[in-house]
């Protein structure tokens, strides 16, 4: 159970895939001006991840794995991806037509937001078994969601205050981003200190 909990922190605050490992960053950069768009995004992007997890790791383990066929994996990966967005869209404007139309573009792009691909190659590269790939997902998911959140914050702060004019726009974003990303260095010991 220990080990659980490790991999589930280590997804959301050690190794998250957009601050420490710069995976992911169209629609971090991109949706994060609104808490509530960012919100919507990290939900549907920890969404996918763990559904896609769900279903990609008991393909690879009996039927790409036990018939070589290994290096069909990326493509077989993608289409799995592209159905569960397909879904989670068809869902979306169903049910939530305001979240729907305020991701605009960027739902259809969570197909190839490589920290959705990147999170379940990942799994099978680091010999995950099943549970473990699954709280690995959702770590990871959940911290897109944080990064998501906490950057929709910072954003949304930067609004009101006053920044010379050659780093309006996307320069004062994206060192934000990096201070932000600087910030998530600091629970590099945190978890084991606190499980161990």
């Amino acid at each position: 159970m220990k080990e659980l909990i490790l991999i589930l922190m280590g997804g959301v605050l050690i190794n998250n895939y957009v601050l420490q490992q710069t995976i992911g960053i169209c629609p971090f950069l991109g949706v994060s001006k609104k808490t509530n768009q960012a919100v919507g995004m990290g939900i549907a992007v920890t969404f996918v991840m763990l559904f896609a997890t769900l279903a990609t790791h008991p393909i690879y383990t009996y039927i790409l794995a036990p018939f070589k066929l290994e290096y069909l994996q990326i493509i077989v990966f993608i289409l799995v991806i592209a159905a569960l967005v397909q879904f989670v869209e068809i869902v979306l404007k169903k049910f939530i037509p305001s979240l729907h139309k305020s991701l605009g573009v960027y739902l259809p792009l969570i197909t190839t937001n490589c920290a959705v691909l990147g999170v379940v190659l990942n799994n099978i590269t680091d010999g995950f078994n099943f549970i473990q790939s699954i709280f690995s997902s959702l770590g990871v998911g959940l911290g897109f969601l944080l990064s998501m959140v906490l950057f929709a914050g910072v954003r949304s702060r930067m609004e009101n205050c006053p920044s010379p004019k050659c780093f309006k726009g996307v320069p004062i974003t994206l060192i934000a981003a990096s201070i932000v990303a600087i910030a998530f260095i600091g629970f590099g010991g945190v978890v084991e200190n606190l499980i161990g």
